[in-house]
């Protein structure tokens, strides 16, 4: 009857203890105000400076080395200078004008790392659509500064 007992109580602490730890641990998901707030900005700071074809305000939302993975090819971009200035010239020929974000969503966080679900558009001057894309971006802060360190984009 004692070991009922005994069983029966350490049970119910380690229950609780665990119940406990649980509710007051962060979830993966959610980010603090003040770095989601960052995160967003970087982001709206990466679309503009793309949108606007100036390659060098483009690569300061960046952190180097910087990774993209994308059509099953690897990129690794080292330094700012290997940002590779064709990049608006190739998409001025598919006739795009512009791109937009449909969705950014904030999926898992730790100290320093946000991975964000996100979806953005490619427009025409006109505004017709050209074509709508998935990625998942990974935005660190490195050196008191937030810039994205990862694109990995699921292209047809």
């Amino acid at each position: 009857m004692i070991y009922i007992i005994l069983l029966a109580v350490f049970f119910g602490i380690t229950l609780t203890a665990f119940l406990k730890r649980g509710l007051s641990q962060k979830e993966s998901h959610e980010v603090n105000p003040e770095d989601k707030d960052a995160v967003l900005k970087v982001l709206d700071d990466y679309m503009a400076t793309f949108n606007s074809k100036d390659a060098r305000a483009w690569q300061t939302t960046y952190h180097f080395p910087h990774y993209k993975l994308a059509s099953g090819k690897l990129s690794v971009l080292e330094r700012p200078d290997m940002l590779d200035p064709t990049t608006f010239i190739t998409l001025k020929e598919t006739g795009w004008d512009h791109s937009a974000w449909d969705r950014r969503n904030m999926m898992q966080t730790s100290e320093g790392k946000v991975h964000v679900d996100t979806q953005f558009s490619r427009y025409k001057a006109d505004g017709t659509k050209i074509g709508t894309f998935e990625s998942l971006y990974i935005v660190t802060k490195e050196a008191g500064r937030w810039g994205v360190k990862v694109r990995s984009s699921i292209v047809e």
